[in-house]
């Protein structure tokens, strides 16, 4: 009887079990790095002279109230003269990083002029930009404070020079008849720096009344006058006395003609008693004043 060969046993070489969970972990993690390259936008740099509140890891960049960015880092610049930041763009964001962007940090601010950055109090610092519209870039210089807000079709603007500032800050308000009827839009100094330069912006209704010999004064402060029959005390407004203020008049008369977009006047430390009196005749268009229900006070509302 024939004898039949032992059959033959081939085994395929088998990936030991403890071996499974750490490749598995691997493919995971992989994967989850490169979505996350491919989730993310550009890395950007914003220098800034002073990075206060601005945390790795936490400070987020906003626009338009989406956080649309995060700092990867902070840290000095080689000179010890400026504090580098870095952040990461979102994808849906890297259109942003361009020529005339402009990057600031937000913290709370609390005044007369206004609130603003209030959420940062619970939140934090946070960074903000305005948009550009150049070439993409990725190394920035960031602002000290909140670009000017600049729209052509609201008002008319007008640049002030004086031989210093005078307290005035970016948001104060501007008076005609201690009525406001524009705001300080930002200053500088002069390109010799011999002079400030206040950029003002006079609000639609309310353009006309500037004329090319109108009179601008600083009237913020308190302005204390001592005489033979008492003390004389001067304030615009309590908004004045904290934020600075500017007024103007205008000539009575025969009326200079309007003055245009970007003209400049000299900004006097304080105005004379005969400018107040000058009433000029000038037709403006003002927010209507319309009779509503009765209110507490007999205040009637105004309807813009």
């Amino acid at each position: 009887m024939k004898s039949l060969d032992n059959p033959k046993v081939s085994r395929a070489t088998a990936l030991p079990l403890v071996w499974v969970v750490p490749l598995l972990a691997l493919i995971i993690g992989g994967w989850m790095v490169v979505r996350e390259y491919l989730d993310h936008g550009p890395e950007i740099t914003i220098e800034f002279a002073d990075a206060s509140g601005v945390e790795a890891g936490k400070t987020i960049l906003e626009y338009k109230g989406v956080a649309v960015g995060e700092v990867q880092s902070v840290g000095l610049k080689n000179d010890l003269n400026a504090v580098v930041v870095q952040v990461r763009l979102s994808k849906d964001a890297a259109a942003l990083a361009c020529e005339g962007a402009q990057f600031w940090i937000v913290h709370p601010q609390i005044d007369f002029s206004g609130v603003r950055g209030l959420d940062t109090l619970v939140s934090g610092a946070y960074l903000a930009i305005k948009p550009g519209s150049g070439s993409p870039i990725t190394d920035f210089k960031g602002m000290g404070e909140p670009p000017p807000t600049q729209n052509k079709e609201e008002g008319r603007a007008f640049v002030l020079q004086s031989d210093r500032l005078g307290g005035i800050t970016t948001g104060a308000p501007v008076y005609f008849r201690e009525m406001k009827v524009g705001a300080v839009e930002t200053s500088q100094l002069s390109d010799d720096s011999t002079r400030v330069l206040v950029r003002i912006r006079i609000y639609t209704p309310y353009v006309d009344l500037v004329r090319t010999n109108t009179k601008f004064w600083n009237a913020g402060g308190l302005s204390l006058k001592v005489g033979l029959f008492g003390a004389e005390i001067n304030t615009t407004s309590i908004e004045s006395l904290v934020v600075g203020g500017i007024a103007f008049a205008t000539p009575e008369g025969e009326l200079a003609p309007p003055a245009a977009d970007g003209a400049q006047f000299t900004l006097l430390d304080q105005g004379e008693k005969d400018w107040l009196k000058w009433q000029p005749k000038i037709s403006i268009h003002p927010p209507e004043i319309t009779p509503a229900s009765p209110v507490h006070g007999g205040e009637i509302p105004f309807v813009h």
